[in-house]
């Protein structure tokens, strides 16, 4: 693959380097507590935008993954520190002084765990509606292997929406995520998720720029709603760093083109597609369109 990141970046990929009181808060106040934020460790280029804005998204069960995808910075080890039992109550009081409104929870990858992780991440979740019950929580998951016993797990403390990426197209799966991940498991997952929870909002995300063919993002979006999924995001895959272990870009898609991936994304039934080169899962999560799913204000 020729990497097209070796170029310079187009204009529409160029943003300011995030700054300002509530995002050195927010640092500050998650380096002095242990917690990750996948902003930072996936070097999200909204991180300045959304916490700006009151968002922010936060990465639990540890700042290390038991899988190696090959689009992701965060670090993989085969078996990470335990889990802290004390991460569910510092990060509901976190988002509670905070002041934010809306938080998204992500997790690595915890194949070393019997559970997966379930149990400290549902705890997440319920630690922080008990503290703050007037915060949202959206839960971005692994594939938990596509096992019901987990999945139950997380959705009995309540998560406001729930999400799980497909990331890219089948055929790119094998060389992009981690061995233990598939294309067909993640959509496995997602279709539990919607009969495990048919009334919660479900979403998922893509990447685009890593070598797929329109035709096979059409196929991609289209499995997506055959699985349930209702919210779409897509966006520009940006190489984390320049290491081998990490895919090159192939090419950079235009805006209007992301246009027009929403545009086909809605016809297709999703109840809201969010398409751009900085778009990513938790992109503006707590706007209007989830807002008005949950029937809350959030701005």
């Amino acid at each position: 693959m020729n990497d097209a990141a070796r170029k310079p970046l187009p204009p529409w990929l160029k943003v300011s380097v995030p700054s300002g009181e509530k995002v050195s808060r927010i640092r500050r106040t998650c380096a002095e507590r242990g917690l990750h934020t996948v902003c930072a460790s996936a070097r999200c280029p909204n991180l300045g935008e959304c916490w700006g804005a009151g968002t922010a998204t936060f990465m639990i069960l540890g700042g290390q993954c038991t899988r190696g995808c090959r689009f992701c910075s965060v670090p993989s080890a085969a078996r990470p520190p335990a889990p802290a039992p004390a991460e569910p109550g510092l990060l509901a009081q976190t988002v509670a002084e905070l002041g934010l409104r809306y938080v998204v929870l992500t997790t690595v990858c915890r194949d070393d765990l019997p559970d997966q992780g379930a149990g400290h991440i549902a705890a997440c979740i319920a630690a922080v509606k008990d503290l703050a019950p007037e915060i949202r929580v959206e839960i971005l998951l692994q594939d938990f292997a596509a096992e019901p016993a987990p999945l139950r797990t997380v959705l009995a403390a309540s998560p406001d929406v729930i999400g799980h990426n497909l990331e890219t197209v089948e055929r790119l799966t094998p060389a992009v995520r981690d061995g233990r991940c598939g294309y067909r498991l993640s959509l496995q997952a997602l279709a539990a998720l919607r009969a495990l929870a048919p009334k919660t909002p479900l979403k998922s995300s893509l990447m685009l720029g890593l070598g797929e063919t329109d035709d096979e993002v059409l196929a991609a979006l289209r499995d997506l709603r055959s699985a349930g999924v209702e919210l779409v995001t897509i966006g520009q895959y940006l190489r984390p760093t320049a290491a081998s272990r990490h895919v090159p870009v192939v090419r950079y898609v235009t805006p209007e083109e992301f246009a027009a991936w929403a545009g086909r994304a809605k016809d297709m039934g999703f109840t809201h597609a969010a398409c751009g080169p900085f778009v990513r899962s938790s992109y503006h999560a707590a706007e209007a369109f989830t807002a008005g799913l949950l029937g809350v204000r959030i701005h």
